[in-house]
Parts: structure tokens; C-alpha cells; sequence
């Protein structure tokens, strides 16, 4: 059992999964989160690896933040402890996939699959195939699938886009001999409207009502093609986990305090930084004062991990949410910026446009605030965005490419920020379609060593600008780290 507060370890749980990326994954797994939330559960949502649009989907879904499981950004002894963090009080919890059921990290062997999550949370797997252009073969497929490693239970299978009652007559009869269930069967012809782009999927944050609408068709379609009590039960068979679930005050009190002063970030700023109000900041109650973290948001800033924002406050911060396409000026008494993923690149022109905010961001930057920009905050700081100006923080420039650049990255830290002493390693995630001209500062923010050997990013001041995405549950010291300097300057 997962013991601490909030212990989670009987709690039933499923893991979504297939053989390869296309089968349908998102499809099933967000209409079994919305098909069961409409009955009256509890659903936590969790998703394999460090895709940002599919949580959005699924928090649609349950009404509930989804959350993202990913061993190879936080390591896998996190897993769990994160998991059970995000389950708390759920009646059950639905895990989606990523890739194939076995794929992971380049040359890593089985770590950041879906199946080494599996494992470690001792769920179930459910396994979505998309029989559209096999009929027995399919039971060959699943077979291999259930024998290549036996630590992973396939409990029942999902067959995806079949075409007729005689096609599901001949897939029913050849699984039979497998020996795995078929939990459910959703037809070629019930198709749901998710529309996607050079990323994958258009995110919740941009759609709206249509997305709503989405998700609402994909749950009247699991609930019509599936054995929602078959999968329950089998949810319910999952083994006990061990461990204390995921805490943010927890993590913080055993990560190691931050290094201060700041030696290479320049003298603190005299007189009052931009945007703070004259009058005294709230206090923690140790005493220390609150300052208030601005946290990017909203259509084109849309990619952000809970955990960061659970981190900020347990490091004593206010953080409040705004959104660089509507919000002219940032929070009343903003002391740091955080600005995560997403795509400026669809909203340049709108961004552009917001000048008042611009200027705001470019004087709170300049004033040495500390601000943290990863991905689309990169693109953002520079001096233009496909021709058209953004903050000017950086002297660089960002265009749309046609390359995309994928995949995780081994990284350590080449100098002092506000984020991590200079040697400090980290792992995270690239993905987008974009080009920074130049693609390191004078400083840049980090060394990557996987898979090629390369600098990249800027550190300016306060400023850590990079295309690397991070998960600070695994270095919880960041969030304590940008909390002081924001403190301090």
C-alpha cells in the first residue's frame, strides 16, 4: 500500500497502450476517463511521457488536472510517488500510453516506455489494436505482445476501426485462443473530430467548446463499444504499490537549499522593480516574504507541468496565471516570470500586437527579475518571431522550420541562473519545429551530451531562456532556487 498522507495504494488503475503510435490510444483513453467520470467516479488521468496535449483532453475529460508520468525526466523511482500524488481521492485511475507498449528512450532499452510504467505501477494493460487491415493476424500480434515480456499483464484488449460484425466474429474467434479478453470494439466508421498540426493535436486551451464537444463523442463511443464494467474490474485487479505518494512541501524540505548569493547574475536592482506595488509583499508563516511568480498561460502558452506551480507555492510563492495574448499588463506586484510551451508561432501576430505587455516583460527583465522561458518562452523573448517583434530580451531571432527536432536530451548546466548552479544535470524533452538564430547566448543555459554535444540557450541576467523542456519534480531545488532570487532582486 501507498502509505502518507494521501495514500493511494489500493486505488484501481488501468494503463492504455498499443502496438504502435496511431492505433487509437487517446481515442480510448480519454473516452474511458469521460465515459466513466459521466457515472460518477473519480478518474484521475495520467499520461505516459512528456506530451503536454493529451493531459488537456483528459482533464476535459474528468474535470481534473492530468498529470504527466515520465521516467526518463523524473527518474523512475518517481513514478509512483507522482502517480499516487495525482490520484489522491480518485475512484480510479486511467494511465495513457505513449508510442508502442515497449518503446522509450533511443538506445535506453525499456526506459520511459509504457511498459516500464506498467511495472512499476503494477497496473493492467489494456492493449488498443487497430484491426482495420488484419483480421486472425491480429492474435498473432497480440500474442507477441502478451509473451515478449512477462512482467507486463495484458489483461484485455481493445480492437480499434473494425469494419463489420463478420470482421469482429473473426477477430473475437482468433483471440480466443490468446487467452486475453476483448474488453471492446469501436467501429471503422465512428470517427471523433480531433483536428491536429506540425505538432499533433490542436491543444484543449485553442478549442474550446469544440474540444468539449470532442470529448463528449469519443465517451458516448467507449461507453457503446466497450465493457465499462469488465474494464472496471479489471482496473480493480491491480497490485498494491509501496511508497509515500508525491509531495511538494516534502520534496522541497529534503532537496538541497539553493546556493546564494547569485555571483555571475549581476548586483540585485535598486529601487522598486517593475510592476510590484510600493506598499509591503505578503509574508510566509516563517516570516519570509511572498512574492509573486506570473505563470504564462492560455492559447499559445498552454504546455506547462502541475508539479512546477505545486513547487512555486511550497517554495513560497503567489503564483498567479496570465495570459500573454489578453492580459495587457502582468500581475499586480510580479516579482519573476515563468513562461513554458506552446505555440507563439500560431499567435505571433497577436502577441506582437500586445505591446504594452512586451515592454513590461523587457523592463522587468532588464531590471535582473528573474524570469524562466522554456520552448515557446524562448521564442517569445527573442527580438522577432517570424519577422514580426516579441520582448526584445534576447538578442536573437526565431523562425518557423520545416525540421522537426524530437527527443529527449541529457543536459547539464554551463552557467549560473536562476534555475541551477553551472554543473547542475538535468534531463529534458525538445519537440517543435522552430529555429533560434543564434541558438546559445554568450552564456548559454546548457550543455546537451544526448544524443550530439552542443550548447544551448541564454542566460542573461535573470533570464534562463532554452528550447529544453523540464520536469522540476526532479530537481525541486529549481523551484526554491527561482523563488529566492525572486526574493532577493
Amino acid at each position: 500500500m501507498v502509505t502518507g498522507a494521501g495514500s493511494v495504494g489500493s486505488v484501481p488503475r488501468l494503463v492504455i497502450a498499443a502496438p504502435s503510435s496511431g492505433s487509437g490510444k487517446t481515442t480510448v483513453a480519454t473516452g474511458l476517463m469521460a465515459a466513466l467520470s459521466v457515472r460518477g467516479m473519480a478518474v484521475s488521468p495520467h499520461k505516459v511521457g512528456p506530451d503536454y496535449i493529451d493531459p488537456g483532453y483528459h482533464g476535459l475529460a474528468t474535470g481534473r488536472v492530468g498529470r504527466n508520468l515520465d521516467a526518463y525526466l523524473c527518474g523512475a523511482e518517481l513514478v509512483a510517488p507522482l502517480f499516487a500524488h495525482g490520484a489522491r481521492g480518485c475512484d480510479i485511475a486511467v494511465v495513457e500510453g505513449v508510442m508502442g507498449l515497449f518503446d522509450g528512450a533511443a538506445g535506453e532499452g525499456e526506459l520511459a516506455s509504457t511498459a516500464q510504467v506498467a511495472k512499476v505501477l503494477r497496473a493492467p494493460v489494456v492493449l488498443v489494436v487497430d484491426a482495420s487491415a488484419q483480421a486472425r493476424s491480429a492474435a498473432a500480434l497480440v500474442h507477441g505482445f502478451v509473451s515478449f515480456d512477462p512482467e507486463v499483464r495484458v489483461g484485455g484488449v481493445i480492437l480499434n476501426k473494425v469494419g463489420s460484425e463478420r470482421h469482429e466474429v473473426v477477430l473475437r474467434e482468433a483471440l480466443e485462443a490468446v487467452g486475453v479478453p476483448v474488453l471492446g470494439v469501436l467501429r471503422r466508421g465512428a470517427r471523433v473530430e480531433t483536428p491536429a498540426r506540425h505538432l499533433g493535436l490542436v491543444p484543449v486551451a485553442e478549442r474550446a467548446a469544440d474540444a468539449v464537444a470532442a470529448v463528449d463523442a469519443m465517451g458516448a463511443m467507449v461507453a457503446e463499444g466497450c465493457d465499462l464494467a469488465g474494464l472496471v474490474a479489471l482496473a480493480s485487479s491491480a497490485g498494491p504499490l509501496v511508497g509515500a505518494a508525491w509531495d511538494a512541501d516534502e520534496a522541497l524540505v529534503s532537496s538541497p537549499p539553493p546556493p546564494l548569493p547569485f555571483p555571475s547574475l549581476g548586483a540585485a536592482p535598486q529601487g522598486p522593480p517593475v510592476g510590484r506595488p510600493g506598499g509591503p509583499r505578503p509574508q510566509t508563516p516563517d516570516g519570509l516574504t511572498m512574492p509573486v511568480v506570473a505563470l504564462a498561460g492560455g492559447a499559445a502558452f498552454s504546455f506547462s507541468y502541475a508539479e512546477h506551480a505545486e513547487l512555486l507555492t511550497a517554495a513560497g510563492a503567489e503564483v498567479v496565471t496570465f495570459d500573454p495574448l489578453r492580459d495587457e499588463e502582468l500581475p499586480e506586484g510580479t516579482s519573476g516570470v515563468v513562461i513554458g510551451g506552446g505555440f507563439p508561432e500560431v499567435y505571433a501576430s497577436e502577441l506582437s500586437a500586445n505591446e504594452g505587455l512586451r515592454k513590461q516583460i523587457a523592463e522587468l527583465a532588464a531590471s535582473g527579475a528573474p524570469v524562466a522561458a522554456e520552448c515557446a518562452g524562448l521564442l517569445y523573448l527573442c527580438r522577432e518571431l517570424d519577422g514580426m517583434p516579441m520582448c526584445g530580451v534576447l538578442d536573437a531571432s526565431a523562425r518557423m522550420s520545416e525540421r522537426l527536432t524530437l527527443g529527449y536530451r541529457d543536459a547539464v548546466a554551463v552557467s549560473d541562473s536562476v534555475l541551477a548552479a553551472a554543473g547542475t544535470r538535468m534531463r529534458g524533452h525538445e519537440f517543435h519545429r522552430t529555429v533560434v538564430e543564434p541558438g546559445a547566448g554568450d552564456s548559454p543555459a546548457w550543455g546537451v551530451r544526448v544524443p550530439e554535444r552542443r550548447v544551448e540557450g541564454f542566460v542573461v541576467g535573470g533570464v534562463h531562456a532554452s528550447y529544453l523542456h523540464t520536469h522540476w519534480a526532479s530537481a525541486p531545488g529549481v523551484a526554491r532556487r527561482f523563488v529566492e532570487r525572486c526574493r532577493t532582486s
